[in-house]
């Protein structure tokens, strides 16, 4: 019973990746660019191109679970073709922005929500995963605070419940390997996940500071200045969808939803936990 990762570069990818071969469970990691996999020796790999469906045929034999990074370029075909190959269940990467009022306008939130609807109009068991922000978004701090430079933010006090990706690869491997340890299956649930707390960018800026060993300073822009610094290396639509979501959640607590405590009987890893386990990324 075969385990396909797509997105193996990933990182959520690579670690479920890690934690199936560790199990013993037999796994396959998928990539548009196998080649530039690093696996556990014994793990196959595989090209998987979703605009290519030539590929999909050699990635699915003998596959009966799939891992599935969202993207909706040849998604119908892939469904097509997994069904044929006997696949009995997906996981889908999706995200709590499909949630979200206003959802099938926004381009973050599209892009997910194509896929959910192909999923679920497709008689395949899916379950579906709905991260919010990740810990590691703060990775784009990373060169401001690398240079000693202050982070320059439109929205200093907005709150995110961000969660760390090892929590997310963690439900990933239970509800491909049917741990529930609560006594409860994920197999077939919508579940939006997120971290232990919620946490201001000003905040996560500090305990990024803690973990460096320096106060990290922050300096209030105009939502004008932050939308021309991200439109340098982001698109228009989605430098408006995440300054219209940070102006919302500005000041405001984001509510808790599943974490790895209550779906999986282990704490939550916190915004701090990863900031130390990360340190290294900020000190370059």
């Amino acid at each position: 019973m075969t385990i396909l990762i797509t997105g193996a570069r990933g990182q959520i990818g690579r670690v479920v990746v890690d934690r199936l071969h560790s199990a013993g469970l037999p796994v396959r990691a998928a990539s548009a660019r196998p080649a530039e996999l690093t696996v556990p020796a014994g793990v196959g790999t595989v090209e998987l191109v979703l605009d290519r469906p030539e590929t999909f045929s050699a990635a699915l034999d003998g596959v009966k679970q799939v891992f599935l990074y969202p993207n909706p370029a040849g998604i119908d075909e892939l469904i097509k073709a997994a069904t044929a190959a006997g696949v009995e269940h997906v996981v889908l990467l999706s995200s709590s922005s499909v949630l979200a009022p206003g959802a099938e306008s926004e381009p973050l939130a599209l892009h997910h929500s194509q896929v959910e609807r192909a999923l679920a109009d497709s008689g395949l068991t899916a379950t579906f995963l709905r991260p919010g922000a990740f810990n590691s978004n703060a990775r784009g701090w990373a060169r401001t605070i690398g240079q000693s430079l202050p982070v320059q933010l439109a929205y200093p006090e907005a709150e995110v419940a961000s969660i760390h990706p090892d929590d997310v690869a963690d439900v990933a491997v239970a509800a491909l390997t049917g741990d529930a340890l609560t006594g409860r299956s994920l197999t077939g649930r919508s579940l939006t996940l997120s971290g232990p707390e919620s946490l201001s960018f000003r905040r996560q800026l500090a305990l990024i500071g803690e973990a460096v060993g320096r106060e990290i300073p922050v300096e209030r822009i105009s939502r004008a200045e932050q939308e021309r610094q991200m439109a340098a290396f982001m698109p228009e639509p989605m430098v408006a969808s995440l300054l219209k979501g940070w102006e919302a959640a500005d000041g405001k607590a984001e509510d808790i939803a599943d974490t790895t405590a209550s779906l999986l009987g282990r704490p939550a890893r916190t915004f701090a936990q990863w900031a130390r386990e990360n340190a290294h990324v900020f000190t370059a």
